[in-house]
């Protein structure tokens, strides 16, 4: 008999939390807190894992027997509802590890519970909230108990086979062609299109519509700031020449199978050269031209963690950033926790410094001198600070950060009794903890949480600011409560005793029906302006709203049928000089 099979999306937290017998409180149903949307609509979910059934390997275990058609099934849920939260092999990261050491034991009763009902850590209801049949439930819970699938690697053969220059470097324009201000437009991810929106930031006008990979997770600048760089969950990176009459792809190449991050070379005398993508299947990086995307190197990052040292097959690679102090870039390996100091000056021998940071590395931004990467360890509740002058570990930050940092960037400011800081939101609590940044002229603030603020709840994904504001904004769209969900916290950078003021964004925008998520600040060049996605569902409308930074009043509504479910957003000149 042949075995496939793929992991639960979003987060299967199981197995130690509930016991077998599901409360009545977990199992009833809660009325829509959005008429018209249904509840598995106002849960966020991850991009599909673009990994086709058929292409991952199966094996024979002592687990419950499934048909061949069975195990297709299985795995086509997997990787389309459990693979970004408990990873393709099935290691566990956000969500729990499923591996049959742990789900056999329980058997499958057990794991039909948690499949159907979810739980409160954040697993969704797949059977309750109907996007699993009672039948898909039972299959799920037999399929978690096989050893998992193995897919298929992508190399340079299959990189070379999907790179494609659509327009050649001398064929481009020698200046800019257009009369736009670039510096103030705006990359905005169009999630569930496979767009990304070019919005001209003055006149609030949407520039160009271009196709890109599914679920852009995020947009980068060249260090001119004539390329854009975005990445799909699905791996594709698409180089668009903004130079343009009117901006669109230049290159395209798929990277691997699912992916999160981009980068490119910002050292003096490697401006524009390089870019950088890092994949989540298969755990490596890959080094490319700049301004055609050529694949030139492909680095494996398969190792051992950081804590136990033991081997892990699937060790993802997170955000990546590029050192302004050297020719570097700043890579973060997820589950191994190696932030890996890559040298490009020589890629034919190419140097690595590899720092042991903490496992489970994320997101993460630089100090205002650009000379400290912050990053969070989100699983650890851990935010680690490494020297990109000196290319070690400074601090493991534990004591007084929350639960979950989820700080995107982060954000930078001057505390007015500490000092410099650089602040994180977090997804499990509704905490902002400001870790003091200067060792210099504050050493005994340096890398310690000085200030824990409180913000609506948790569910936070971004926090913002900007050098010429003095509000600190956060969202929190993930929060299951909607009046937090459709609002962000505002906070007087000034005076930080003062509580938040809310801000009804979506309200603001004055949608239809949805669950209308608030998500990502994100400031124009000039630091008066403050833009937040209003992001509904597929088929609903959204919009993008903009608030007068210095009054948090209503500027302006940007409403187009063409934005579908937009998310991120990012200026080009504050992308480009990593202004946060």
């Amino acid at each position: 008999m042949e075995r496939k099979q793929v992991t639960l999306a979003a987060g299967i937290v199981l197995l130690s939390a509930l016991p077998l017998a599901v409360s009545s409180a977990l199992a009833a149903e809660k009325p829509p807190a959005h008429p018209g949307t249904p509840e598995t609509e106002l849960r966020y979910k991850g991009a599909p894992v673009p990994i086709k059934p058929e292409q991952a390997k199966e094996a024979v275990t002592k687990a419950p027997p499934l048909t061949a058609a069975e195990f297709a099934r299985a795995k086509q849920i997997y990787f389309e509802r459990c693979a970004g939260c408990h990873g393709v092999l099935r290691k566990g990261a956000t969500g729990k590890p499923l591996t049959p050491d742990i789900t056999l034991p329980k058997g499958t009763d057990y794991l039909k519970v948690f499949v159907n009902y979810g739980s409160p850590a954040g697993m969704p209801n797949f059977g309750t909230g109907g996007e699993l049949s009672a039948a898909d439930v039972e299959l799920m819970a037999k399929f978690l108990q096989h050893e998992p699938p193995l897919p298929p690697e992508f190399g340079m053969k299959e990189m070379k086979a999907a790179w494609k220059v659509l327009v050649a470097p001398d064929k481009r324009p020698k200046k800019q062609e257009n009369k736009y201000n670039l510096e103030n437009v705006f990359s905005v991810t169009l999630r569930d299109s496979g767009e990304v929106a070019l919005i001209d930031g003055d006149t609030k006008k949407i520039i160009s519509i271009i196709k890109t990979g599914y679920a852009v997770h995020i947009s980068r600048l060249s260090s001119s700031g004539r390329y854009l760089y975005v990445i799909g969950r699905d791996a594709q990176v698409n180089l668009i020449d903004l130079w343009m009459g009117k901006p669109d792809n230049v290159a395209v190449i798929k990277v691997g199978l699912e992916a999160r991050s981009v980068d490119t070379s910002k050292y003096k005398g490697y401006e524009d050269k390089y870019a950088i993508a890092g994949a989540y299947w298969p755990p490596q990086y890959t080094i490319m031209n700049g301004d055609t995307l050529e694949p030139l190197k492909i680095v494996a990052t398969r190792g051992m963690t950081v804590d136990d040292q033991t081997y892990h097959p699937e060790p993802r690679v997170a955000s990546i950033v590029a050192s302004h102090f050297k020719p570097e870039f700043v890579v973060n390996v997820k589950e191994t926790g190696q932030t890996l100091m890559v040298d490009y000056s020589d890629i034919n021998n190419l140097k690595v410094t590899t720092i042991g940071t903490e496992r489970f590395l994320h997101d993460g931004g630089w100090d205002s001198t650009k000379r400290y990467f912050l990053v969070a360890a989100n699983q650890r509740n851990t935010i680690a600070v490494v020297d990109a002058k000196e290319d070690k570990l400074v601090k493991l930050v534990k004591e007084g950060v929350g639960k979950i940092p989820h700080p995107g960037r982060g954000a930078n400011f001057v505390d007015p009794k500490h000092g410099p800081v650089w602040a994180t939101s977090h997804l499990g609590d509704e905490t902002v903890v400001l870790i003091g940044t200067d060792p210099e002229k504050h050493p005994t603030n340096a890398w310690t949480v000085v200030r824990t603020l409180k913000a609506q709840g948790g569910g936070s994904l971004f926090i913002k600011t900007h050098p010429k504001s003095k509000n600190l904004w956060v969202d929190s769209p993930l929060n299951p409560t909607a009046a937090v969900s459709q609002s962000v916290a505002v906070f007087d950078i000034g005076d930080l005793d003062k509580p938040y003021e809310l801000v009804k964004i979506a309200e603001l925008a004055q949608l239809g029906e949805g669950p209308k998520r608030v998500v990502q600040p994100e400031y124009n060049k000039a630091g008066d302006e403050v833009w937040f996605s209003v992001w509904n569902g597929k088929a609903q409308e959204s919009a993008i709203v903009v608030i007068d930074d210095k009054t948090r009043k209503l500027k302006h509504v940007i409403k187009d049928k063409r934005l579908v479910t937009p998310t991120g957003k990012f200026n080009v000149y504050n992308t480009q000089h990593d202004v946060y």
